[in-house]
């Protein structure tokens, strides 16, 4: 299983050494919020090409803004492999359209409420899912049981139409919901508070990986 630490959750004061704390793993997630499509407001482009510059490890940058087509260059840096956009945003198709035209993997993000069997027609043409396992727009949630359902039906679907995207999810993971996540068929987790909240940072990864 992937690990994507969400360095939102991370010190910003000492992002070079706690960017170091988690060079083991597979990506650093970017949880880019505009206070409109969620209640909150994060980082922008600026912050985001700082911390290219101090590491190597691939972006999986999720954009919880509600019209995705305004920031995709922005965003659309070096080592950015996925950006995600919201089913439930504005434009949301012409964004992934514009994602895939730079050259990087295109995802599709869905809330709580919104159902596996509303974004079924899309799969084909995209290379990441990442279900919301909380509301969006803060950390330190609790993990929502219902996601489970949603994971399994997109493994069921992927298994069955033979598709190749990968199953991500983020939010209240741990070790407990990263192993019930990762039986339904996850292929990556975000954590924020799990691993930034502990000390050693890269035992808290391998525990997280291998669940």
């Amino acid at each position: 299983m992937l690990i994507a630490p969400s360095i939102l959750t991370a010190n910003f004061g000492d992002l070079k050494n706690e960017i170091k704390s988690i060079e083991t793993a597979d990506y650093i997630h970017l949880d880019i919020m505009d206070g409109n499509f969620v209640p909150n407001l994060s980082f922008g482009p600026h912050i985001t090409k700082c911390i290219s510059k101090l590491t190597n490890i691939p972006f999986d940058t999720h954009l919880m803004v509600l019209d995705p087509l305004k920031w995709i260059d922005k965003f659309a840096i070096g080592n950015t492999k996925y950006i995600t956009v919201h089913y439930e945003s504005n434009n949301y198709l012409e964004a992934i359209n514009e994602i895939k035209k730079k050259g990087i993997k295109a995802g599709l993000s869905i809330k709580p409420k919104t159902s596996v069997s509303q974004i079924k027609h899309l799969l084909k043409d995209l290379d990441l899912i990442l279900v919301m396992s909380v509301e969006p727009g803060f950390g330190g949630q609790s993990f929502m049981p219902n996601s489970i359902d949603k994971i399994k039906e997109l493994n069921q679907i992927r298994t069955d139409l033979e598709l190749d995207f990968i199953i991500e999810v983020d939010g209240g993971i741990n070790l407990e919901t990263g192993k019930l996540v990762k039986d339904a068929g996850v292929d990556m987790v975000v954590a924020g508070s799990h691993i930034f909240n502990q000390e050693d940072r890269k035992l808290a990864i391998k525990n997280l990986k291998n669940v």
